[in-house]
């Protein structure tokens, strides 16, 4: 099994009420790809740090395997929600992806 974890940092230009927003929007977009990507085991997306977080919003995904990610990355569905919720309204993203 693999693991895909990863961290975001939101743009600084927007406004809490809209961090809220796209916080929630990112949620719904990537935790609605559970069952529809092959090799996808689980999918979580945590919105709700602590005030001592230095990131915004968190993703915790499981994958059968290494290629499952890799499919999972080029994905027609996920690509739209990294495209059209996540990369425009992220500043920062930190990655680590490990065997289980």
């Amino acid at each position: 099994m693999v693991k895909h974890v990863i961290l975001w940092q939101l743009k600084d230009e927007l406004s809490d009420a809209q961090k809220k927003i796209v916080k929630e929007e990112i949620k719904a977009g990537l935790e609605g790809l559970s069952g529809r990507i092959p090799g996808l085991l689980d999918i979580k997306v945590n919105i709700n740090g602590l005030e001592t977080s230095n990131a915004d919003v968190m993703l915790d995904s499981s994958f059968v395997d290494f290629a499952s990610l890799k499919g999972y990355a080029v994905h027609p569905e996920h690509v739209a929600v990294a495209n059209n919720a996540v990369r425009p309204n992220t500043k920062l993203r930190v990655c680590m992806d490990y065997e289980v």
